[in-house]
């Protein structure tokens, strides 16, 4: 008979040896707000971000042009331990992906790079069909519906509308919510931070007034039974969402990139907020990850680290609002789950 301190032991070295896929995963996560990128998307690598420390940008200085005050703050990070971006696009994926393992992250993503990232993750990755109206290589309503229909993504966005000045009720785009509305496809649309000083970056009919969730009012009046969700939480808009939640109770969010580039306490406050206002069934866990991929791993941090949500609050932040949005299968479930 083996004696307990030896049988415990055997227990310890085969946990130890035991591959890690052979252990039991962790809850799963669902991010609604994943990106599929170069590494120079968003501008020349390496780029340093300092997650949840800074608030706010320097204030533009005169005579100086502002995408040079805003590149000097990622060259040269006023942080003790930046983030940094990788340099190739395949450095950038393995990283995101690691995170992602290591996690039992499913990312529900958009961009240049969703279709080699779903190749190489085939079970993680929910490939999004990105958008933007107004810009050169803006697919037409026909060409979307053939997409949507063609089964290669299960969700429509991120739609970047905000940048081109349009905001989700402008009649241009009317025909493409109507094509959501019709396929039953979720649609998440940009409605919220975009970069600090965003006009003057290259996307001069950005204006903060489209930071508004009510500008989704029409189009939902329009289109009731249009599944959305609003990214970033319409960020600083905290009244404005919290009247377009009350009032529309098919409206979603996600957290988004408010996530880590906030100050913690500035987040903690905007979600306790919503949360508190009675809407924690439809705040949804997203990272707006791009080129760093370990702000994925601060933006999870965050939702962990709020002391006034309840360990169901934050399942349902995690993973349920989103299943339930996604409208995911039981199998679906059960697989991520590690069941």
């Amino acid at each position: 008979m083996i004696a307990a301190k030896q049988l415990a032991f055997l227990v310890a070295a085969v946990a130890i040896v035991l591959p890690l896929d052979a252990q039991s995963p962790p809850p799963p996560i669902i991010d609604m707000h994943l990106h599929a990128l170069e590494a120079n998307a968003q501008g020349p690598p390496p780029m340093g971000m300092c997650p949840g420390e800074i608030a706010g940008f320097p204030a533009m200085e005169p005579g100086r042009p502002w995408p040079d005050t805003f590149m000097e703050r990622f060259k040269k990070p006023p942080c003790a331990r930046p983030i940094w971006s990788p340099t190739t696009a395949r450095e950038l994926m393995d990283r995101t992906f690691a995170v992602m393992k290591r996690r039992n992250v499913y990312g529900v993503t958009s961009g240049s790079l969703t279709d080699q990232w779903k190749q190489a993750s085939p079970e993680r990755i929910i490939p999004s069909l990105a958008f933007e109206l107004g810009a050169t290589d803006a697919m037409s309503p026909e060409a979307v519906r053939d997409a949507l229909k063609s089964g290669r993504y299960r969700a429509f966005g991120e739609v970047a509308n905000q940048y081109q000045g349009f905001d989700p009720s402008d009649p241009a785009f009317d025909p493409y919510i109507a094509l959501a509305e019709e396929l039953d496809t979720p649609i998440s649309i940009h409605v919220g931070t975009g970069p600090p000083g965003a006009p003057y970056l290259g996307f001069p009919k950005y204006r903060a007034r489209l930071h508004s969730p009510l500008t989704i009012e029409e189009a939902l009046m329009k289109h009731p039974k249009l599944r959305v969700s609003l990214m970033h939480a319409g960020w600083p808009m905290l009244d404005d969402l919290l009247a377009v939640m009350w009032t529309h109770p098919q409206v979603y969010v996600d957290v988004g990139i408010i996530s880590y580039v906030l100050p913690r306490s500035g987040f903690h406050d905007y979600l306790r907020r919503i949360v508190e206002a009675g809407f924690g069934k439809r705040v949804m866990f997203g990272s707006d990850q791009m080129v760093w991929p370990e702000a994925l791993e601060t933006a999870i941090q965050s939702i962990e680290q709020a002391a006034f949500l309840t360990p169901g609050q934050k399942r349902d932040i995690f993973y349920n609002n989103a299943a339930r949005f996604l409208r995911l299968t039981e199998a679906e479930i059960a697989s991520h789950a590690g069941r």
